[in-house]
This record gives C-alpha cells, sequence and structure tokens, in this order.
C-alpha cells in the first residue's frame, strides 16, 4: 500500500497538486504558478486581477453565445489572450479554436463549460 500525507493521498498526488508544480496547471483551471509570475508574487494584484477575469469571463460567455461569426471572431481573440495572460491555457486554447469556427456550437458550449469551470475556481479560492 502507497504513504500517504494528511489528505490521506499518495504523496506523489500531492506533489502534483502542489502550488508550484507543473502539472498542477493541467488540472487546475488557473496555472496559478504562471499569474504568481505575471504579478511578482505580489497576492492583492492576483485577486484583483482575477476579480476583473471573472468579471469580463461572465460578460464573454453571454456575448459569444448571442453574436454572429465576426462578433464571436473578435471575441474569441480577445478572450484568447487575456485568459492567457492570467494562466487560463484551457480557456485560451478553446477561444482560438473559435477563431477559427466561429459557428462551431460545440465549440461555444466548450468555451461555456471552460468558463464556468474556471469562475468556480476563482470563488472557489477567494474565499
Amino acid at each position: 500500500m502507497p504513504r500517504t500525507g494528511v489528505i490521506g493521498w499518495p504523496f506523489q498526488m500531492q506533489a502534483m497538486l502542489r502550488h508550484d508544480s507543473p502539472i498542477s496547471a493541467y488540472i487546475r483551471p488557473i496555472d496559478l504558478v504562471h499569474l504568481t509570475r505575471q504579478t511578482m508574487g505580489d497576492r492583492a494584484l492576483e485577486i484583483e486581477i482575477l476579480g476583473m477575469f471573472a468579471k469580463q469571463m461572465s460578460g464573454s460567455r453571454v456575448s459569444m453565445a448571442k453574436g454572429n461569426a465576426d462578433e464571436r471572431k473578435r471575441l474569441a481573440h480577445t478572450i484568447k489572450g487575456t485568459a492567457r495572460s492570467v494562466g487560463a491555457f484551457a480557456i485560451g486554447d478553446v477561444a482560438e479554436r473559435i477563431e477559427k469556427a466561429p459557428l462551431n456550437s460545440n465549440l461555444i458550449n466548450e468555451l461555456s463549460d471552460e468558463i464556468a469551470h474556471v469562475l468556480d475556481f476563482i470563488a472557489a479560492i477567494n474565499r
């Protein structure tokens, strides 16, 4: 039986979930290591940026659902840059695919799901 840590998970899994672990970017919807680098470790700035990002993503999700092809392309481009700058790489990747196929409803739904996941994550870490 593998040794377990404080929360009962194997030590290897706990290492993967550490804030500074490279794999955390694949488990968490926001790469907190990237965000910390972008803010030079300023936690207050991180909170402010995540709040603005959450507000922007909430509005963007609605606009994306209602937009025509050209509006979606422009919005997807903006989302892609913003998301990648804060470390929400999954959102950035979906937005990039929407730029190429703005009428693909499956991509719009995938983006909406990714945004919901990030919004939940932001709410959880700001409690």
